[in-house]
This record gives structure tokens, sequence and C-alpha cells, in this order.
């Protein structure tokens, strides 16, 4: 029986990258992911919806009911440890956690940002942020990026990026749409699949991929 790795996934919003695991479970393309719980930091994420609709088992680490990070950050632990989750997924989860969820989960949290980092990261650097600094900036190209999440926001090592040029009549929100589409809807399920495969080596900041 082939071993699967049991991977929750961290939501805030609408689950546009959810939905991106979803279906590429159903295609067969992730065949060691067992997609074993979506966590939604709002009782109001639409990623709900499409976990449900997927039969995935869903719960609710509500934000706005805890008084700061340390806490909020508690029961967000508490609710994948009891998942026994192997691999977590922030697919456009909001939230910088306090230190005790990487202590407890290093080395297994990756996270897909809207940039080719260490570009356009860190504080701020969120959603259509992201693509408005971009256009500000000027720069030719711009991608996403599948990383391992670290203490520090957006710094982590990187396992899979991918570019696209910049287009003359590119706005915020047209150039969030290529980036998701061109390249976090196609590095996000690649980076789960070889993690869940063990085709990932992590030595300091390198990324390894074995065959």
């Amino acid at each position: 029986m082939v071993k699967t790795t049991r991977t929750a996934v961290l939501v805030s919003g609408g689950g546009t990258n959810l939905q991106v695991l979803i279906d590429a479970k159903e295609r067969g393309e992730l065949t060691r992911t067992a997609l074993v719980g979506v966590v939604s930091s709002s009782p109001d994420a639409y990623a709900l919806t499409r976990a449900r609709d997927a039969g995935i088992p869903t719960y609710i680490v509500d934000r706005a009911q805890f008084d700061d990070r340390e806490t909020f950050t508690d029961a967000l632990t508490e609710t994948i440890l009891k998942l026994n989750a192997e691999l977590i997924v922030e697919a456009g989860f909001l939230y910088v956690t306090a230190p005790r969820f990487l202590d407890e989960f290093a080395g297994r949290v990756i996270n897909i940002h809207p940039a080719l980092l260490p570009s356009f990261g860190g504080e701020g650097c969120y959603g259509i942020h992201v693509h408005e600094k971009a256009l500000e900036y000027g720069v030719k190209i711009t991608g996403a990026t599948a990383h391992y999440v670290t203490q520090d926001t957006d710094t982590g090592p990187i396992i899979l990026q991918k570019a696209i040029d910049v287009l003359p009549d590119d706005t915020p929100e047209s150039l969030q749409n290529r980036v998701m589409q061109e390249c976090e809807w196609i590095i996000l399920p690649k980076a789960v699949d070889l993690f869940c495969k063990g085709k990932l080596t992590l030595d300091g900041r390198i990324v390894t991929i074995g065959n």
C-alpha cells in the first residue's frame, strides 16, 4: 500500500489555491497526498465551502475570537496536532503565527507567495499589494514562489519558482490574475507532490529536488 502524507491546508479567504489542490487530487496528480483537513482563520471564508463540497473536514480557528497572536497560535497548533498532519500548506492564509507554530512544525510548512522572492515579500506584501509594488517598481518579470515557512515572513528556503513577463498594459488586477493562473496554480501542487513523495532535501537555505 502506498503511504500518503497527511496534509492540512490553512486558509483565510476564497480558497482558489485550495481548489487547485483539490482539483489536482481529483485528477490523480497528488497520489501521495491525503487532504485531511482545511483550517480557516475566518468562519466566512468561501474556502470552507470548497472543502465541504470536496468532502474534506473543515475546522475554524477564528482569529477575531483571540486577544493576541499567541493564543490564536496555540489554538491553531492544537487543531493541527489533532489532525496528525505531516504537511501544512498555507494557501491564502493571512496571519503570521507566533513562534510556537514553527517550533512544532519546522520543515513541514509550505507557503505560496505571488512574487519571485526575495522580491516583494515581508510585511504588507500580500494579495493585490504585491502586484501593486511590482508595477510601481517597474520590474519586467514577476511570478510566484513556493517556499518553506520560517519565523521571518517570506524568507524561507525556496522550493519552486515560476516567472512570467509583465506586460505594458498590466494593472495590479490583471497581473494578479495571470500570476495565479500561470504560476501559483502550477507550482503549488507540484511542490506539495514533491514533499509528499519525499523528493525534497533541505540543507540550510538550499532545497534539492531528487528523482
